[in-house]
């Protein structure tokens, strides 16, 4: 499965949740024409939850994104979501991505690329918000179980980064046989510049999805151990998704 905001990146995901049942109704959504795939995805989520950490201010968020892939595993895509307005990010996120995924042993894939993170709407004079972020994991599939590791880079840049930054994480995925639904678990550990002062943490979800025809909709609880304030705690989150 090749990278998608909408399921988990180091990214991602990841908003959030993901589910295996949203990146198999991606795929049966794509638009097929010759060795090219086109799909799109569209999302209203209670909360932007980027690595356990609010970034819509713990409201509802809008997102959406599209993916251009090629039968050899090369990808392109772009992804973008409201934010909770500040002056180094403003009120909106842009990632583009590109990179290559693909089956390299029986039950075993690798996803590799980079990520540029872009705020359009940061205030120039608080400093440079933007930054490039290279990712790779790697996904076994054991039996009903899907089981991804992976990490992604990003090192000093801009005003957003002031140091390196490593994040590490686990994720596995589920689908529950004969049903639409599917359950998803996520580990991650996010040290340096963007671990906010703590020294490195931790943040970790559990969700469960439903899909129909191109519709899904899911509901997560996320945490971190960073301290128990506004958009660091534990909550809820919903998302109702569409792709196409």
């Amino acid at each position: 499965m090749r990278f998608s905001r909408i399921a988990p990146v180091a990214l991602l995901a990841t908003t959030m949740f993901a589910s295996p049942a949203l990146a198999q109704d991606e795929e049966a959504g794509a638009e097929e024409s010759g060795p090219i795939e086109i799909s799109a995805n569209v999302a209203l989520t209670t909360d932007y939850r980027f690595r356990g950490v609010s970034f819509s201010g713990e409201d509802i968020a809008i997102q959406g994104g599209f993916d251009v892939a090629h039968e050899s595993g090369f990808y392109i895509g772009a992804w973008g979501s409201s934010l909770e307005d500040s002056a180094l990010y403003g009120n909106s996120e842009l990632d583009i991505y590109a990179g290559w995924s693909g089956e390299v042993a029986s039950g075993f894939s690798i996803d590799a690329g980079v990520l540029y993170y872009i705020y359009p709407n940061g205030n120039d004079l608080v400093g440079d918000s933007d930054y490039f972020e290279p990712y790779a994991s790697v996904t076994a599939a054991l039996g009903p179980v899907e089981a991804t590791i992976g990490a992604a880079y990003a090192p000093e840049q801009g005003s957003a980064l002031t140091d390196d930054n490593i994040y590490v994480y686990g994720d596995l995925g589920a689908g529950i046989p004969g049903t639409p639904i599917s359950l998803a678990g996520h580990l991650g550990y996010s040290d340096g510049s963007l671990d906010y002062g703590s020294g490195g943490y931790l943040d970790w979800s559990l969700g469960a999805s439903v899909s129909y025809d191109i519709l899904t909709f899911g509901v997560a609880y996320v945490d971190t151990d960073l301290p128990d304030i506004a958009g660091q705690d534990g909550a809820v989150v919903f998302t109702l998704a569409a792709s196409f």
